[in-house]
């Protein structure tokens, strides 16, 4: 299959299911020099970061890590790895255009610890109209049901925005109202991914993980997010809602 076919093809399932999957989309030596990046980044990077860019399930205790926001601003490799690479360059093809390069962040739910991710539409949180933009998630340890791998409801980003409200989950402060629909169950895919392994989920797609419920495996991501050139964020709110979600985990004693 030559590039223009693959790109069409990866388009069509994008369009139809919200979600694709690219296996071993980094591998070879590419992997381990990444992993050891990641590793280097948490070690000497993250104890100095502010405590709005670095999310942790018990602040206490370093272990719990959970996610970090805006790596790209503290590191010239994954600041060149988010805005100049074929993680952009799928982008592009996924979303039909340009893009602007938004965020790259660490997630990880430590063995034991770690908590589910509620439903929820990134598209909430990013406030675009159009609501065009994509979530690209790099699986860095192998994830499965047990370590909480990833659930997209297929077709769910072709009906719409659902209602959120609040939930207790640090990083994750919106959940879907009314998960799960009948429709919802029905067409709930599960991704078990490799390390190495690249989902990519529409701005729209429904999506949820369950807790990490591995004595001993943690469960490892980075997340790319692209916005559309065409589309426009409401700053305001957005800026708002920001303040409103630090107020409330600072209220709740997580930074």
């Amino acid at each position: 299959m030559n590039e223009k076919t693959l790109s069409g093809e990866l388009q069509r399932r994008f369009e139809t299911d919200g979600f694709v999957a690219l296996r071993q989309f980094v591998a070879g030596r590419e992997l381990p020099e990444l992993l050891a990046n990641v590793d280097q980044f948490v070690r000497e990077v993250v104890p100095q970061l502010s405590p709005e860019h670095a999310f942790y399930e018990d602040k206490t205790d370093p272990a719990t890590l959970k996610q970090i926001q805006n790596m790209g601003d503290y590191d010239p490799q994954f600041h060149e790895m988010l805005t100049a690479s074929r993680f952009r360059e799928m982008a592009e093809t996924l979303l039909h255009g340009p893009v602007v390069p938004k965020n790259m962040q660490y997630f990880s739910k430590p063995p034991g610890v770690g908590s589910p991710t509620p439903p929820h539409q990134d598209g909430y949180y990013f406030m675009l109209d159009p609501c065009e933009a994509v979530t690209m998630w790099l699986a860095l340890d192998d994830v499965d049901a047990e370590n909480g791998c990833v659930r997209y409801v297929s077709g769910s980003h072709n009906r719409g925005m659902r209602e959120h409200s609040r939930t207790q989950t640090l990083g994750f402060s919106q959940g879907i109202v009314d998960y799960p629909t009948t429709d919802d169950a029905a067409q709930e895919v599960p991704l078990p991914a490799k390390s190495g392994d690249l989902l990519i989920h529409s701005a729209l797609t429904i999506h949820r993980a369950d807790g990490n419920q591995s004595p001993t495996r943690s469960r490892r991501a980075l997340g790319l997010v692209y916005y559309s050139e065409r589309a426009r964020t409401d700053s305001v709110a957005h800026a708002a809602y920001q303040r409103r979600l630090a107020e409330d985990m600072k209220a709740a004693g997580k930074i």
